[in-house]
């Protein structure tokens, strides 16, 4: 082979290897490890009786610039998976540098009023999690993280009826007023939303007042919502043996009815005695 050919073949090679190196420098390459998730916690952002909302939030740390694309995650309360979902993030990250990134979820974590029952009656906390994994990508390169975060809150508690308050006014042989003031008692330290609370009222075993109060109403936290009820024990409502009953001085009384709201019926019964005062 004469001294050109050689000369000629040596060049297509080395411009061979150079095209090729050209062409491994233009794909995006990562150096050193895969990225981490780095530091991750769950806080819940409210709470109501049979629901709750619910963040995420997470850092990131990758050793080439990349993405952390989306979370595919299960929401869980009390050892049970309540709703699945995932959610697009689109969060860059650069070599070296934490990313954070956070989502929200919201859903019931009391899955019927048998659950709710259950729950209050057994007390203390329960533990709602966020799970799933990442998807992060580094130029070509998906890597998939697992995380997993819990934050415990307080059982969700049943509100209770009470008798706030209850006087009744003499104002003749054959005539008292009662004032009866029914309470709902919150005992979660958050709002609890109420739909209504029926009554009906007697009075020596005798039905005189029904109705219905507390309609969309909110109680607030750790607080008692009172609503005020109306009872005329009169000859026209109660009988003609009202002076007898009255002039005993005491009257006995009882109040049944229902509080209602989300996932929430519960029955209620109130007994007790009312002394009569005499009114100016």
């Amino acid at each position: 082979m004469s001294n050109v050919n050689r000369s000629t073949c040596r060049l297509s090679v080395v411009s061979l290897v150079f095209a090729l190196l050209a062409g491994c420098a233009s794909a995006p390459v990562r150096s050193g490890g895969p990225p981490a998730l780095t530091a991750q916690e769950t806080a819940v952002v409210s709470q109501g009786l049979t629901d709750a909302a619910v963040r995420y939030t997470g850092q990131v740390t990758g050793t080439a610039n990349g993405v952390i694309e989306r979370a595919d995650y299960e929401l869980v309360s009390d050892g049970q998976v309540i709703k699945t979902g995932t959610a697009k993030l689109g969060v860059p990250f650069a070599p070296g540098t934490p990313a954070d990134f956070s989502f929200e979820e919201k859903s019931a974590y009391v899955k019927s009023p048998e659950d709710l029952t259950r729950l209050s009656a057994q007390g203390g906390t329960v533990l709602i999690a966020l799970r799933g994994t990442l998807v992060v990508r580094t130029g070509d390169t998906e890597d998939i993280l697992p995380f997993a975060a819990s934050r415990a809150v307080r059982v969700p508690r049943l509100p209770e009826v009470i008798v706030e308050g209850l006087d009744g006014a003499r104002y003749s042989p054959e005539e008292v007023q009662l004032n009866l003031r029914l309470g709902v008692r919150n005992p979660n330290p958050f709002p609890l939303r109420l739909d209504s609370l029926t009554y009906q009222v007697f009075v020596a075993d005798k039905p005189l007042e029904e109705g219905t109060v507390a309609q969309a109403d909110t109680v607030d936290a750790s607080a008692t919502g009172v609503y005020p009820v109306e009872v005329s024990v009169t000859q026209q409502t109660w009988g003609p043996g009202v002076k007898a009953l009255i002039a005993k001085g005491t009257l006995p009384y009882s109040v049944k009815g229902e509080v209602k709201g989300p996932m929430l019926q519960q029955p209620y019964t109130l007994k007790g005695d009312v002394k009569l005062n005499v009114s100016r």
